[in-house]
């Protein structure tokens, strides 16, 4: 299994949610400064936190579980996980080394 890469994975999707509640919390708070529409400011960072949490959900419900399984099922949770990872390949901490096939996890 690739586990630095879901430990990658988890460590991203948790900084971002952080980002997305500090965010939120600042549009809300400071929405007229900045020009914002309180009710459209709420909209946003509750759209922001709920993608943050949707990322982690989807990688710890649906991907993690079913990672090393034998058949499709372990074929396509390797394939969403790489999907996932995708976005981040350019990043410093980004696992390379368990991105080649009979890598150590």
């Amino acid at each position: 299994m690739t586990d630095a890469l879901v430990a990658f994975l988890r460590a991203r999707f948790s900084e971002e949610l952080e980002s997305a509640r500090y965010a939120s919390n600042v549009m809300a708070t400071q929405s007229e400064r900045l020009g914002v529409k309180p009710e459209v400011a709420a909209r946003q960072g509750r759209f922001s936190v709920a993608n943050a949490e949707v990322h982690l959900a989807l990688l710890d419900d649906t991907v993690v579980p079913y990672l090393g399984t034998a058949g499709p099922g372990g074929r396509t949770a390797e394939y969403q996980l790489r999907l996932l990872a995708a976005p981040y390949i350019e990043h410093r901490e980004y696992p390379h080394d368990s991105d080649q096939p009979g890598s150590p996890a």
